[in-house]
């Protein structure tokens, strides 16, 4: 079992910024793919952000240009820098890492909040 610590999360305004954390437990987090999703009032949980174990990136069109994922393998933590954030980015953010077979574990979400 893996456990993921999010932390970062708050309120800001537009145009802000934040940076999330999500440390994880385990000591092969090298191997693991991971991701950052959202997830906001009435609407479904979506994957905004994601690195594998190699490093490949991917993004969703809402994010695109304005969030960045990152990994730091040695600290065994991944991290969505949010630049240029809006209302409409309102949301339960949550990280989850996967590896092949049954792995696949999710953090405890941390809010982010942005208005004026």
């Amino acid at each position: 079992q893996v456990q993921l610590v999010e932390s970062g999360g708050g309120l800001v305004q537009p145009g802000g910024s934040l940076r999330l954390s999500c440390a994880a437990s385990t000591s092969i987090f090298s191997i693991y793919d991971a991701g950052w999703y959202r997830q906001a009032p009435g609407k479904q949980r979506e994957l905004i952000a994601a690195i594998t174990s190699g490093g490949r990136l991917n993004y969703a069109d809402s994010v695109k240009g304005r969030f960045t994922i990152s990994r730091d393998n040695a600290k065994k933590t991944v991290y969505l820098q949010m630049n240029s954030l809006k209302p409409e980015d309102t949301a339960v953010y949550y990280c989850k890492v996967d590896r092949p077979g049954p792995y696949h574990y999710w953090g405890q979400g941390t809010q982010v909040t942005v208005s004026p």
